[in-house]
Parts: structure tokens; C-alpha cells; sequence
């Protein structure tokens, strides 16, 4: 049987759309700004600022960046904790890490980071140790990336459907994890950059499903968002060049 291809994969999803969505990932077409209040500036899609705003957040809450490199994200939430409570930034590459702790320090003053930590650990098993601690907790999943793999050659011939089924079982882990880690009544936003509804709305009900009276959705919006049946998308082709960017925001019951 002959392999589908990454056209047909997501033709599948988004029919006579997907052309139009195509060519926006294709495009060098970005908006691009930098989070307010740093001491030098971290250029970011516009719609990932935004996202990282709708986890609530209240001074001296416990937060928890679970899979934060670059870093973009968690230089919002430090912006927004001014130095009260704690975030710890976990990303498993040592690599990707040291960026992450560069780009802090240069953006973001001593004061607001001084209760901030960056970690390691594998966040799919985070919850096996440290289990209702945190008053919320920012999941920015691993994901097809598929803005990125259209623009490299190298990673569009390498792609096959058998990646995004082995990230979406990451997924999944990494939400169950991040759920356990969780305090009750503490807020978790999932997000990822992709637009493959398998690793973004049906993770959502997939949780919501294994785990009935656990969670519940808290309704979000972003700009340009368009509503899913768990969460919003924000894709390119409707933007203005913004995203893509999902994201579900759960309650712990």
C-alpha cells in the first residue's frame, strides 16, 4: 500500500481549503512582535503572546512551563509573575535549554526572575513525582510543526504519518502527567503549533474522555481564533500570517 503523502494527510482535514493553507505556510508572511515590559526585545508570533496570556495567573501562584524552550512563553508568564511566586521552565534538551536560559537573562530584569528555575526532566512522567503542586501549568507540546517541515526540504521528505501518531501519544502522556501535577482548581493551558486536529482538539477529548469529572473546559478566545470542538485555532491563511496556534484551557476539578 502505497505511503499517503503530506498533501493527501491533510487534504483529508481540510479539503478545498488546505491550497489556500498551504501557500500561508509556505509564506515568509509573519506578525511578529515583542512582549512589553523587557529589558531588551524577544521578537515572537504575535498570536503566541497572546496565548501565553490566557493562563490564569495570580501573584505568587506555583507555574509550571512544562516543555518551554525557546522560551518565548515563559518570558510572558515571568512578565506576568513580576518576581512573585515561581515558575519553573523544564525543556529535556540540554541545547535548547542553555538558549532559553540566554534569552531570559537578556530580556527579562534580576527582579522578575529570580523566582524562576529551569529544569530537565522528562515531562511525561512529571506527575509520578510531583503530583497536585502547581497552581497552573502551561503544556506547549512537541508537535508536527508543519509551518516548519513545509519550509525545509529536508524535513518534508522525511515526514511520514507515523510521526505525528508517535507525538500525539507524547501528547497525551504529557497531559496526563501535567493533570496529576496539577492543584485542584489549578488552570492548564494546551498548546501546540500545529494545525493536525489529532494532536490538538482530539488530545483534548481524548483526556476528557478517560477522565470524565476531572477537568473542564474553560471556553478561550484569540484573535482571528476559530473554534474548535475543544479549543481554538488560529492558522495562517486567515490571520494575516499569525500561527498556526492551538490551545485548550482545562479547569482541575
Amino acid at each position: 500500500m502505497a505511503k499517503i503523502s503530506f498533501d493527501e494527510f491533510y487534504r483529508e482535514q481540510y479539503g478545498e481549503r488546505w491550497e489556500e493553507l498551504k501557500a500561508a505556510l509556505l509564506s515568509d508572511i509573519e506578525d511578529k512582535t515583542s512582549p512589553d515590559n523587557l529589558e531588551s526585545p524577544y521578537f515572537m508570533d504575535r498570536t503566541s503572546i497572546e496565548t501565553a496570556f490566557l493562563l490564569p495567573l495570580s501573584e505568587g501562584d506555583i507555574v509550571l512551563d512544562m516543555c518551554a524552550a525557546p522560551g518565548g512563553k515563559t518570558i510572558v508568564l515571568l512578565t506576568r509573575l513580576k518576581g512573585s511566586g515561581k515558575l519553573v521552565s523544564n525543556d529535556r534538551s540540554a541545547d535548547r535549554r542553555e538558549r532559553m536560559r540566554r534569552a531570559i537573562e537578556t530580556t527579562v530584569c534580576d527582579e522578575w526572575r529570580k523566582n524562576s528555575i529551569i529544569t530537565g526532566h522528562d515531562s511525561s512522567k512529571w506527575g509520578l513525582y510531583e503530583k497536585d503542586i502547581y497552581d497552573a501549568i502551561l503544556l506547549d507540546a512537541p508537535c508536527s510543526s508543519e509551518r516548519h517541515v513545509i519550509q525545509s526540504k529536508e524535513h518534508f521528505a522525511a515526514w511520514s504519518p507515523s510521526r505525528p501518531k508517535r507525538l500525539q501519544a507524547l501528547q497525551y502522556s504529557m497531559l496526563a502527567s501535567a493533570m496529576l501535577a496539577l492543584k485542584e482548581g489549578g488552570y492548564l493551558l494546551y498548546s501546540t503549533c500545529s494545525i493536525n486536529k489529532g494532536e490538538d482538539e482530539d488530545i483534548i477529548a481524548r483526556f476528557m474522555k478517560k477522565h470524565p469529572g476531572e477537568a473542564e473546559e474553560i471556553q478561550i478566545q484569540l484573535e482571528n481564533g476559530e473554534k474548535r470542538e475543544h479549543g481554538v485555532i488560529v492558522l495562517p491563511d486567515r490571520s494575516g500570517g499569525r500561527g498556526p496556534m492551538y490551545a485548550a484551557l482545562l479547569k482541575k476539578i
